[in-house]
């Protein structure tokens, strides 16, 4: 996905590309009404269970229907030209679900202080766990030293630029960060939610554990994450399971870069050093240089304009409402006090970043000014948590990913030239990441 820009550096879109978003928001309210209908499906697998959310479904509709646009009439057709647009609307729709975490969190401060070391340790775990679970895979499969890039880190926008930087997007270790990169994107949602759902139907961990390992630095993966564990807890601890995934992402995401730098970074190749002579196979590397072509997926340069922007969160926030309607029969009426709040948490966090020349991310300032507003400092707070109560964290989440699973289809081809073994290890780093914080956050809390 690509980084967030602010609304002054957003090109304008041509009038040529109106009817294409028109289309796509028409498209999105259509999937998003069928996914709700469709509800929740549940089937047991051995011991644990998993639970697929209308979230998941919104995902794979989405994504079914880019990937057979040469079989579709013109009219049902997600032109190429479609799909990025869905993936610039996909970061505004995931700042308003970012605000309603951070309204969360911020009314429940004490209870996050309360958890003491457990949620700054497991941190460790969401970076030491990619390596620990990803890399012995990779050596054991065969692969070189992409095995460097993709399991250091889940491979979000920071990671690709920190590789970028020191080894060259055409090294092995470029191509390794870009495989973790690209299978992040088409499939880390429906894998994060598939598999923490698993675990969490186990119940092996404390259900505030599991959040914590939620928090992986993706924002997708962690509504994914979260929205699967919250579903199998009762109303309040489903409440907490959000506030702490909330509150472990946003430190992943301030801390993650220089973690990842200065730690993760040199242990993957401290790691890649000790055991690959022992592990690896004679086999040349997984993927080829031609490979890094694929970089366009990453670096597509065109944007919203101002317009395009205040359109993506109002009708995100349209989407969410409609959808929590269908689902829960809440009155989208009543909602639209607390969506305005979270419209104005999400539009204040976004002049910020673009005062302070982006050097603080637009995510942690839509998380900060969120909290602030139900935190004991704000004279309000009780009102406003009455008011955003009404909205369901949930419900904010479908449409996220529909607009994601939207997005994927342009990224399939540059994915399938990357290998099949890449890609497994690409699953063990996430299932690591979120396995490792969530052991420490257990320990600690325990």
């Amino acid at each position: 996905m690509n980084n967030y820009k602010t609304i002054s550096n957003y090109k304008t879109t041509s009038t040529n590309d109106s009817f294409g978003f028109v289309k796509l928001y028409i498209f999105a309210a259509i999937i998003i009404v069928i996914a709700e209908l469709i509800g929740s499906f549940t089937f047991n697998i051995g011991p644990g269970k998993i639970v697929l959310l209308p979230m998941i479904w919104a995902l794979l509709i989405g994504a079914a229907l880019g990937l057979a646009k040469n079989r579709l009439p013109a009219p049902l057709r997600i032109e190429t030209s479609m799909q990025f647009n869905a993936a610039m609307i996909l970061q505004p729709a995931l700042l308003l679900f970012v605000a309603k975490l951070g309204l969360l969190v911020g009314s429940s401060l004490p209870q996050i202080v309360a958890t003491g070391w457990a949620l700054v340790f497991q941190e460790f775990g969401h970076f030491v766990g990619t390596i620990l679970f990803g890399l012995p895979l990779a050596l054991l499969l065969g692969i070189k030293r992409e095995a460097i890039g993709a399991t250091f880190s889940v491979g979000r926008e920071p990671s690709l630029a920190i590789i970028g930087e020191k080894y060259g997007m055409d090294s092995p270790e470029g191509r390794g960060v870009l495989a973790e990169y690209l299978t992040g994107t088409v499939f880390g949602a429906v894998f994060i939610a598939i598999f923490a759902g698993f675990i969490a139907s186990l119940n092996i961990f404390d259900p505030i554990a599991l959040a914590m390992g939620s928090g992986v630095g993706s924002g997708s993966m962690m509504a994914a994450a979260s929205g699967a564990i919250a579903a199998q807890q009762t109303p309040e601890i489903a409440k907490q399971v959000m506030t702490f995934a909330a509150a472990s992402n946003l430190i992943t995401t301030t801390i993650g870069t220089y973690f990842t730098l200065f730690i993760s970074l040199p242990m993957a190749v401290w790691g890649y050093r000790i055991m690959e002579p022992i592990l690896g196979r004679r086999s040349s590397s997984t993927t080829q240089p031609e490979e890094a072509k694929v970089e366009h997926v990453v670096n597509h340069n065109a944007a919203l304009g101002p317009t395009g922007i205040i359109c993506a969160w109002v009708l995100s926030a349209g989407l969410a409402m409609i959808g929590d309607w269908i689902a829960r029969g809440s009155n989208p009426i009543d909602s639209i006090p607390g969506m305005v709040i979270v419209l104005i948490a999400v539009l204040v966090g976004v002049l910020l970043n673009h005062a302070t020349g982006k050097k603080i991310p637009a995510v942690c300032w839509v998380s900060l000014i969120a909290m602030a507003l139900t935190s004991p400092i704000c004279p309000w707070a009780d009102q406003i948590n009455v008011l955003t109560g009404k909205i369901n964290f949930l419900a904010l989440i479908t449409p996220m990913l529909t607009f994601a699973g939207l997005s994927i289809a342009k990224d399939i081809p540059a994915f399938r030239r990357l290998g099949w073994r890449i890609v497994v290890v690409s699953f063990a780093a996430n299932a690591g990441t979120f396995l490792g914080a969530t052991l420490i956050a257990q320990f600690f809390k325990h």
